[in-house]
C-alpha cells in the first residue's frame, strides 16, 4: 500500500469497512472519482473469472499439465468474452437482422 502510495498509484483494491480496526484503504483513496471507476471495472473482470468457476470448470480442472490447463483457461475465458459480446446489441453488424 505505501509502496503505491510513493508511486503516487491508486492500489487496485477494495474496502473492507466490515474489518476489525476498519478498512486498510483509507478516505484519501476511495474519495476520488478513479477509485470508483476503477472498482466497476474490477468488478466487470471479476465477473469473468466467477463465470468460469461455475460454467466453464476452471474450479477444478479435469486435464493435467500446464499447457493443458493454460489452454482449457484461455479457451474458457475466450467463450467468456463472445458470451458476453453476443448480449451486447451494439455489436450485431448493420443489417444483420433484416
Amino acid at each position: 500500500m505505501n509502496d503505491c502510495r510513493a508511486r503516487n498509484a491508486t492500489p487496485p483494491v477494495a474496502r473492507n469497512d466490515e474489518r476489525y480496526g476498519g478498512s486498510a484503504i483509507d478516505g484519501r483513496t476511495s474519495r476520488h472519482a478513479g477509485y470508483r471507476i476503477s472498482q466497476v471495472i474490477r468488478k466487470r473482470i471479476e465477473e469473468h473469472f466467477g463465470w468460469g468457476k461455475t460454467i466453464g470448470r476452471i474450479r477444478q480442472t479435469v486435464y493435467r499439465g500446464i499447457k493443458r490447463v493454460d489452454q482449457h483457461f484461455k479457451l474458457t475465458m475466450a467463450t467468456s468474452n463472445l458470451t458476453r459480446m453476443a448480449r451486447m446489441p451494439s455489436v450485431v453488424p448493420q443489417g444483420a437482422l433484416q
